[in-house]
């Protein structure tokens, strides 16, 4: 365990003593959550009875408890309400009131009919920090659309980009969009955190994943057209290159990555290419840039006439970026992961053994710590409500979850 020059470890997380109500499920409201979490904020997962959805994923051992739902969804606790009936939104309204953030992911008019728009919220908390995260900012013509990963990354550009690259539009295999945005609803309940830290008043936060991730695209894609008029079309040429891709070696497949002047001058060296190495062309980043395709395709040529073991000692020596191309299965066993204990068995009190990612972030002070394993639906329902001031008769009634106003 790292430990920060002059202190020792504590308890609990740099977050610890945060209370975040989050009405969020599947992966981004989740995904925000999860690292707020990790961080020692004590988050109320607030669920309909019949859950969160990634609950019914599959692989699992035991229903509503797939492998999904294990990792997204530790260091939280479950309260399963039934918002329909007026007595689980007084219960919401007694957790609110003991909370700092009010964390949500409805369109805006569905979480309005529901009675928990910011003006509400505030009147229960004063200095809560509302985050509501939009699948469109409400300013917008697509404000109140239903929003998924696959929209986004269809609406963001991302699609079109694998049509520049491979022929044809696509979707990236991972939920980019979400997992970006999750990051991003993390990064604003902090910042608004830190804000009523220092001046003692809450807010109404907004993080609307489409634009979210259109900036997240356009950061390198905007380009020349930055400018008025453009000084050239959109999109960043070295990573649009079809040779940008990792290369098959004697044995398998490697990332090689020249990107300073000495690396292109020493690799191209290294594969006797003095003539490319001596030539202005390759001598600076800007000049490189437009032939990079070309200079992609010297490198998949040239990364064959090694193994993959080769090549890394080969361009660690040159201090030239390489790493080989692992597949998933491959990385439960990685050497560096293991050094780092990333990977953890845990035991898990219903569902066994399995394997837990820890927070890749590490604090000096508050390191990550395991507090809870993932809930199991409505858990927590008697601890949080009883703490919350309802009796064990009204605590009783609300588990009648299947009974609807």
């Amino acid at each position: 365990m790292n430990v920060a020059a002059g202190g020792e470890p504590e308890a609990g997380g740099p977050l610890a003593g945060v209370r975040i109500i989050d009405l969020t499920n599947v992966v981004m409201g989740p995904f925000a959550s999860h690292i707020l979490a990790d961080m020692g904020a004590d988050v109320i997962k607030i669920e309909a009875p019949e859950g969160d959805i990634l609950r019914a994923y599959h692989p699992a051992r035991n229903p509503g408890m797939s492998g999904m739902f294990l990792h997204l969804n530790r260091n939280k606790r479950s309260v399963q309400l039934n918002l329909k009936r007026p007595d689980a939104r007084d219960a919401l309204d007694r957790l609110i009131a003991g909370a700092d953030v009010f964390l949500h992911a409805l369109r805006p008019q569905a979480i309005e009919r529901l009675g928990y728009d910011y003006e509400r919220v505030r009147s229960l908390r004063e200095d809560i920090v509302y985050c509501g995260a939009y699948g469109f900012g409400s300013g917008g013509r697509y404000a109140g659309k239903a929003a998924y990963d696959d929209m986004i990354q269809a609406g963001s550009g991302l699609a079109a980009l694998q049509r520049a690259m491979h022929g044809a539009p696509g979707y990236l295999p991972t939920v980019i969009c979400d997992k970006a945005a999750g990051q991003a609803i993390a990064n604003a309940v902090l910042a608004a955190l830190f804000h009523r830290a220092r001046s003692g008043g809450g807010q109404a936060v907004e993080v609307p994943m489409y634009e979210t991730m259109v900036e997240f695209n356009m950061i390198e894609h905007m380009g020349g057209a930055a400018f008025e008029p453009a000084l050239a079309p959109m999109g960043f040429a070295r990573v649009l290159s079809a040779n940008r891709k990792p290369y098959r070696t004697k044995d398998g497949f490697v990332c090689i990555l020249p990107y300073t002047d000495r690396n292109w001058r020493d690799f191209l060296l290294h594969i006797g290419r003095r003539d490319l190495a001596d030539d202005p062309a390759t001598s600076t980043v800007d000049r490189r840039t437009a032939i990079i395709d070309q200079l992609y395709g010297i490198i998949a040529d040239a990364a064959l006439r090694h193994t993959t073991a080769e090549w890394i000692e080969i361009c660690d020596r040159m201090s030239i970026a390489c790493m080989p191309m692992f597949n998933l299965d491959d990385l439960v066993d990685n050497p560096h992961l293991n050094d780092v204990e990333f990977f953890r068995m845990e035991d898990h009190p219903s569902e066994g053994a399995y394997r837990s990612i820890r927070a890749p972030t590490r604090f000096g002070k508050t390191p990550y710590t395991l507090r809870h394993h993932a809930p199991r639906l409505g858990e927590h329902n008697a601890e949080l409500l009883s703490e919350a001031g309802l009796t064990e008769a009204e605590i009783a009634a609300l588990n009648d979850v299947d009974h609807s106003a």
